[in-house]
C-alpha cells in the first residue's frame, strides 16, 4: 500500500476482483476528485521517486499495473497536501473465501481539509470500486489496529491496548465480512447484513454518526474526531464496536 506517515489518513477498500477493463479504476479516481474539490490526480512517481505527469490518464489506468491487475499510483501535484491512490488484485489464495479481491489504497493528509473530506472520499472510492467494505483511519491508530491480525500460529503476542485478535484475511469465510474496524467504516448493503447492522435498539449511537450511500451501503463514523487511541473514550468506542459486531475479523463462532 502507499507509504503512510504519522500526519496522514490511510484509506482502504476491498471489492470483488476486476473483470477485464470494467471501469472501476477510473470510477475510483474520478470519484475522489469529485469528493475533494480542486483535487487533480494527474501525476505518478517514477522508479527514482520523482513526480512525473500523466498526460493520458484514462489510458494509464486502462493499462493496469506492470505486474498484474489494478492501477499504478496516482497523486496530486501539491507536496503540501499530498493525496495518493493505487489499486491491485489480491490472489485468491490470500483473499477471503478464496475469491480474487480488488484492493484500493489511498492517502489523505491528517489536516483540516483532509479530515473534513475523508468520509466523502471513502464513500466515493468504495462506491466506485463496488467494494464490500472499507475504512479510513489516521496513521497512529491504524498501526495498533493492524497489530490485531494474527497470521501465524506462533504469533502469540496479544494485540495492543486490550483489542481483540483478528483472523488473517485469508482465513475469513466471506469477502462481505469486514476484516477490521477503523475511524470511518464503509459497509456495503451485503456487509451490513452480514454483521447485523443496523439494529435500531442497539446501534442508536452509531446511527447518529452514519449515513446511507447511493448503493444502499453505510458510512459509519466510530468517533466524531479522527480516531486517537490514546484518548480513553476513543479506545472504548473501538472496543464497544468490536463487541457489538463479533463477525468482524472472523471472531464469531457461527
Amino acid at each position: 500500500m502507499p507509504a503512510t506517515r504519522p500526519n496522514e489518513i490511510a484509506l482502504a477498500v476491498y471489492a470483488p476482483g476486476l473483470e477485464g477493463n470494467d471501469g472501476r479504476p477510473s470510477a475510483v479516481v474520478h470519484g475522489m476528485e469529485r469528493a475533494l474539490p480542486g483535487l487533480r490526480l494527474e501525476w505518478t512517481i517514477s522508479s527514482e521517486g520523482k513526480r512525473i505527469p500523466v498526460p493520458q490518464r484514462e489510458a494509464f489506468l486502462a493499462r493496469g499495473r506492470p505486474n498484474g491487475r489494478g492501477f499504478p499510483l496516482l497523486r496530486n501535484e501539491d507536496d503540501g497536501f499530498r493525496v495518493t491512490v493505487t489499486g491491485w488484485e489480491k490472489p485468491t489464495q490470500l483473499a477471503p473465501g478464496g475469491q480474487a479481491q480488488f484492493e484500493v489504497h489511498a492517502v489523505l493528509p491528517l489536516a483540516a481539509k483532509g479530515i473534513a473530506a475523508a468520509a466523502e472520499v471513502l464513500e466515493a472510492v468504495a462506491e466506485g470500486a463496488r467494494a464490500c467494505w472499507g475504512l479510513a483511519t489516521p496513521f497512529s491508530a491504524g498501526v495498533d489496529i493492524a497489530r490485531q491480525t494474527k497470521s501465524r500460529p506462533d504469533d502469540l503476542e496479544p494485540p495492543p491496548r486490550g483489542l481483540p485478535v483478528l483472523k488473517s484475511p485469508s482465513a475469513m469465510r466471506s469477502p462481505e465480512i469486514p476484516h477490521r474496524l477503523g475511524w470511518l467504516n464503509y459497509w456495503s448493503a451485503a456487509a451490513a447484513r452480514a454483521i447485523g447492522f443496523p439494529d435500531p435498539a442497539r446501534d442508536a449511537e452509531l446511527l447518529s454518526r452514519s449515513r446511507r450511500t447511493a448503493s444502499g451501503g453505510w458510512v459509519v463514523h466510530l468517533t466524531e474526531a479522527p480516531l486517537e487511541l490514546d484518548i480513553p473514550a476513543h479506545l472504548d468506542a473501538l472496543k464497544r464496536a468490536y463487541e457489538r459486531f463479533p463477525e468482524i475479523g472472523g471472531r464469531s463462532a457461527s
